[in-house]
């Protein structure tokens, strides 16, 4: 089964029954990962090259939203699979703590702002969903709120869906214990104090309040449009080979062209050949 099939969150999904050392839809190990890697990005940068190519001729995009507890991932995904493609067509955006501009306008307002124009590939390290995750754990927001946005939320991306963008969701699944381990490493590492932040031992410490607000965001949220896709996170190499094939599937549903020349070929082609080849 392809990774699109085995990693989504279809009717009955338990985030709890989800093994973070798993390789659902991969049979090797690390060394037959990061070869397989190396092959999918290449097809990858590929795939996004002609998405880009297209521009001016086609409408559609890509969007790739990455959601995770800390020490996940996500910045593992953007350097070693988005970053295979070539950045021009790429528009990423961490969504933060929202400024007093943001918070004065609805949650989606500054989510509506950063989507990908056409021909790019939008990334999404953190997004809209912060708003119903810490929303709900931290209780920022009522349950009629919260609600509301769970509603808000699905009109809004089958809206984005019908106008062209193919959104890929990634929920990277980790269990508590390695999240240790790798806070552990940033502590045990000077070239890594500078990504720890006190702060995360706050986080960590409401680890299954956050199990829980995945788990009932996933199952309100995953639509066969738009579906999650929860992937087990332990094992590095997997996350991104798994990421980087659900996203060469969005590209490849596109099913695009070369765009045609919006110029005489063979005339430009006489063209260049009547041009000294160099100075005399």
């Amino acid at each position: 089964m392809s990774f699109a099939d085995v990693l989504r969150a279809g009717e009955g999904f338990r985030l709890s029954e989800v093994d973070p050392d798993a390789t659902p839809g991969f049979t090797g190990g690390k060394k037959e990962g990061e070869k397989a890697l190396a092959a999918g990005t290449a097809e990858l940068g590929e795939l996004q090259e002609l998405l880009f190519a297209n521009k001016e001729h086609d409408p559609r995009s890509v969007l790739l939203v990455l959601q995770a507890m800390d020490t996940a991932g996500k910045g593992g995904i953007v350097r070693h699979v988005v970053g295979a493609v070539d950045p021009q067509g790429v528009h990423i955006h961490a969504f933060k703590k929202p400024t007093p501009e943001e918070l004065a306008h609805d949650f989606l307002w500054r989510v509506e702002r950063e989507l990908p124009k056409p021909g790019y590939l939008g990334v999404f390290d953190r997004s809209h969903y912060e708003d119903v995750l810490i929303g709900r754990v931290r209780r920022l927001a009522d349950a009629g709120e919260l609600e509301r946005r769970y509603g808000a939320i699905l009109d809004f991306e089958e809206r984005v869906a019908a106008s062209g963008t193919v959104i890929v969701k990634c929920m990277l699944h980790i269990s508590k214990e390695e999240q240790r381990a790798r806070l552990a490493e940033r502590l045990d590492r000077p070239d890594k104090y500078w990504k720890y932040n006190p702060g995360d031992l706050e986080e960590r410490a409401l680890w299954d309040d956050y199990q829980e607000a995945y788990q009932v965001a996933i199952e309100r949220t995953s639509t066969a449009t738009v579906p999650w896709h929860v992937i087990p996170a332990n094992h590095k190499w997997y996350a991104r080979l798994a990421v980087a094939e659900l996203l060469a599937n969005a590209l490849r549903s596109l099913d695009q062209s070369w765009p045609p020349a919006d110029f005489d070929v063979e005339e430009q082609r006489r063209a260049l050949l009547a041009t000294p080849a160099s100075r005399a």
